[in-house]
């Protein structure tokens, strides 16, 4: 499906965005993991979400959506059973990559597959460290999906130093880990999102420069109540567009804040842009509030190497910024970027390339300079929700508007995206 769209005019008003959707994916799973009723508020409308949602329902949780509350009554310390069909993960690598730690602790043998762009994407980062642990994999080639995971009869505990500032490799251990006598501890050089941390309320050493995750079987979830704070990735697209629209400003409300993943928010900053923080608080760990936006002129600026896992997803938006800044917009050291729904630096740079663009492709990242030449483009979204929401972003901002083609894949993070923007724009 190509979908197009029209230069806009003004951004005006307030959304409230659907759940963080990396926080909905561990809900699910540790209420799913506890034993008796969870209940989960403002869960994201993904389809990512969606597929984690599935596979627990195989595995035994039940899993009830009451609108704006999710009702889970979760199986215990390893109480799933055997699923009589293969774990379908679909596009999403949280939920692949989380569930191989969990049914590596489980009493049976599992398969987990994907999609197309899933399985294409590196599963040896997680498949190495749960070997550690004991756990035997069988792929059906490369190391990729699909995967059959042959638990131990005791998870081994690790120490384990990330070779990758991941955390879906870091979670898939620690969630491995909550099924182990004595501490498995997972060191990071770089931090990442800590999610998993906090709701698990896992002990955290900061030393050297190096923070250590420690988890155990005494860390075993309970039954809770989650109240999920909006998805600040998805927030992005907005805060973007609303810099660079003229005479515009917008409140987002009730979005995740959580430190390791508000880098957008201080390049932007950084940047030049308008960005207020307003009625901060913390629920269940989680620190959240709302963010108002004004509009903006931006200049690009140096982007420092340790802040790219806490942007990595939201560089491509970042990049869209960076075209209408002053200067040329450069960012290296990302080659995580090729590791995604797609190879993300080649996306973003076919899609400069149609505007006429100036573009410098490296394999840790590009470098964008010059004036558009070409109005009236088709970008390509490469199947990648994340770059066909920046692209529409984009196209929203040139005088004769553009269009992307392959749009329906933002389904994937945000089903709804089309409704917020009409409801905040005007033409």
């Amino acid at each position: 499906m190509i979908q197009k769209f029209e230069k806009i005019k003004k951004i005006k008003g307030e959304l409230v965005l659907p759940g963080d959707k990396s926080i909905s994916h561990r809900s699910v799973m540790l209420a799913s993991l506890a034993k008796g009723k969870s209940f989960i508020h403002n869960l994201s409308n993904s389809e990512d979400v969606l597929s984690t949602k599935k596979c627990f329902t195989q595995l035994g949780a039940s899993i009830i959506d009451n609108g704006d509350t999710v009702e889970i009554v979760g199986r215990g310390y390893k109480g799933f059973v055997k699923s009589e069909n293969e774990l379908y993960a679909g596009n999403s690598g949280t939920t692949a990559r989380l569930l191989m730690g969990i049914l590596s602790g489980q009493n049976f043998s599992s398969v987990i597959t994907g999609d197309k762009s899933l399985s294409s994407r590196p599963m040896r980062r997680v498949i190495e460290p749960l070997s550690l642990m004991g756990v035997k994999t069988e792929t059906a080639s490369e190391q990729f999906l699909p995967i059959k995971i042959f638990p131990p009869k005791e998870i081994v505990p690790i120490n384990y130093e990330l070779p990758v500032a991941s955390a879906q490799v870091k979670n898939a251990i620690l969630l491995a880990g909550l099924h182990c006598s004595s501490s498995t501890e997972v060191i990071e050089n770089i931090p990442t999102r800590n999610h998993t941390e906090l709701m698990l309320g896992l002990k955290i050493i900061n030393s050297n420069k190096k923070i250590i995750s420690v988890v155990s079987k005494k860390n075993y979830p309970e039954s809770n109540e989650y109240f999920i704070p909006s998805d600040i990735s998805t927030a992005s697209f907005f805060i973007v567009l609303t810099l660079l629209t003229k005479q515009s400003e917008l409140l987002l409300k009730n979005i995740s804040l959580n430190d390791t993943r508000t880098g957008i928010l201080k390049v932007l900053q950084e940047m030049g842009g308008k960005i207020e923080l307003l009625n901060e608080n913390i629920i269940n760990g989680e620190k959240r509030g709302d963010v108002f936006i004004q509009s903006s002129e931006l200049r690009n600026v140096k982007i420092d190497n340790t802040i790219i896992p806490n942007i990595i997803d939201e560089i491509p938006i970042l990049a869209v910024a960076g075209l209408f800044a002053d200067s040329s917009f450069e960012i290296r050291n990302a080659s995580e970027l090729r590791k995604k729904e797609s190879d993300r630096i080649n996306s973003i740079c076919y899609n400069f390339r149609l505007l006429g663009l100036n573009v410098n492709e490296y394999e840790d990242g590009f470098k964008v300079e010059g004036d558009i030449q070409n109005q009236q483009v088709i970008f390509e979204s490469f199947g990648d929700h994340r770059i066909a929401m920046a692209f529409s972003i984009l196209s929203l901002l040139l005088d004769e508007g553009a269009a992307v083609n392959n749009f329906e894949c933002v389904k994937i993070s945000n089903p709804d995206f089309i409704t917020q923007l009409k409801s905040i724009s005007y033409y």
